[in-house]
């Protein structure tokens, strides 16, 4: 049913567009109370096999959304309602910015992936914030709040401006990411580099210690799958030197090898997502499992289109896996998909438990 409507109608309209018609759909769902009991009932059914632990939350299952559907913040009840077990919005800047201009949303349909130069459009920390602490949750879920750098700061300046969105958005935060790794701010995944990067993660960590006294917020930093592996393998070191809780693997690429769309497509400068990012992703994530085991936790995202994918990754070493491009493919029914395919997996594998999964494929290839 979704896909006849995808083909026949946001096919023929602009992408960002299309995002915004189901974003207010999605919203206006979640504010009806018989609706949302009985899309919920339909969309997020529970798996108790699927209960998941990371970084001292518990969740629901280990399938969330990734950065970047939701911005700021306002639709974490209904992206719940539609069954992800935990909603990272974001990303959020230091102050508001309008991000690039339009068009930057770009559908690669045959290649099932998107084009995305957005450029971190949100309304600010503060503004987010403040939406934060007003929620009043419909549905209790793991809300995680991603932040990058302000696209008019400059990379010097950028520690205090990842430090003002920590002090004003910690205290809402389940957990936080300190993203350096979309390719859409010029400069920001020179952040990236192990000399650059110490000082930032240090700096986020104390400034979300100090505003948030009685909890440590588990603190995270994304990484782009463009990194070479011996990058790879510096920043899952310095992950573990400095106590990290988690590594996310990964953000988009700026890689197009091996598209299938038109050429005028394929051209479009921005990050890619989606499907073609499946193989790499999953890549980084085996070699960051590799390099650190169980002492950090691992999200792996990109190219997540099923629940094979998503089992593919928690045996590479993901206790929690995200995705976001193959939404607008799939459509409503992809998180109840996703949990489905997850369940029969697991009671069908080795495994008694989903935990006992995690990095399963690793550790046999180096045992």
């Amino acid at each position: 049913m979704y896909k006849i409507f995808f083909n026949l109608v946001f096919t023929r309209m602009d992408p960002e567009k299309a995002h915004h018609l189901a974003f207010r759909w999605i919203r206006l769902a979640v504010r009806i109370p018989v609706l949302r009991t009985f899309v919920a009932a339909a969309l997020a059914p529970r798996y108790k096999e699927l209960r998941t632990e990371a970084f001292g939350l518990r969740m629901h299952g280990p399938f969330g959304l990734a950065a970047g559907f939701d911005k700021n913040a306002v639709a974490i009840d209904g992206m719940a309602m539609l069954g992800f077990d935990h909603i990272e919005i974001g990303t959020v800047t230091g102050e508001a910015q309008p991000g690039n201009p339009r068009k930057r949303l770009f559908r690669l349909v045959p290649d099932r992936a998107l084009i995305n130069r957005m450029g971190f459009n949100n309304e600010g920390s503060l503004a987010v914030a403040a939406r934060l602490a007003s929620r009043e949750p419909v549905f209790k879920t793991v809300v995680g709040v991603n932040i990058g750098k302000t696209k008019v700061v400059p990379e010097t300046e950028a520690i205090g401006d990842y430090v003002k969105s920590a002090e004003r958005l910690a205290p809402f935060a389940d957990y936080l990411v300190v993203n350096v790794s979309s390719p859409n701010t010029p400069g920001l995944r020179n952040l990236q580099a192990t000399e650059a990067l110490r000082p930032l993660l240090t700096a986020v960590r104390e400034a979300a210690d100090r505003i948030v006294a009685n909890r440590r917020v588990p603190l995270l930093v994304k990484i782009a799958p463009d990194l070479a592996d011996e990058d790879v393998d510096a920043v899952a070191d310095l992950a573990v030197e400095l106590g990290l809780d988690g590594i996310i693997a990964t953000n988009t690429t700026v890689a197009r090898d091996g598209l299938r769309s038109e050429a005028s497509l394929v051209k479009e400068t921005g990050g890619l997502s989606g499907a073609p990012l499946k193989k790499r992703s999953l890549e980084v994530l085996r070699r960051l499992y590799a390099r650190v085991g169980d002492r950090i936790t691992l999200v792996g995202v990109g190219g997540v289109e099923n629940a094979e994918d998503a089992w593919q990754r928690i045996l590479a070493g993901a206790t929690l896996v995200q995705g976001y491009s193959a939404f607008v493919y799939e459509g409503p029914f992809w998180a109840r998909a996703v949990h489905k395919g997850l369940a029969a997996r697991l009671r069908t594998s080795p495994y008694a438990t989903l935990a006992d999964a995690v990095g399963a494929d690793v550790r046999n290839i180096t045992v």
